[in-house]
């Protein structure tokens, strides 16, 4: 696991702090925490993304019809 380090001013590190021991977290967890719910925020797809594509105006979508689910062998 990659360890990560930063400066911050001394009245944030005394919040952050605080809030992980209302979290009853380490600072080291609790900063990994937000750490990956920011990630997690930008991986997905920007608010209004697709409206950047126009609507759709070919014939309307349709699902082709399943195919048969194959035979399989079963192995002992």
């Amino acid at each position: 696991m990659t360890q990560l380090h930063c400066y911050v001013p001394d009245n944030i590190a005394q919040q952050v702090q605080s809030r992980a021991n209302e979290a009853g977290l380490s600072l080291s967890r609790y900063l990994a925490e937000l750490v990956k719910r920011d990630v997690a925020i930008h991986a997905n797809w920007p608010e209004a993304y697709f409206d950047n594509f126009g609507q759709w105006e070919g014939a309307p979508l349709e699902r082709p019809e399943q195919l048969p689910v194959e035979d399989r062998h079963e192995f002992n």
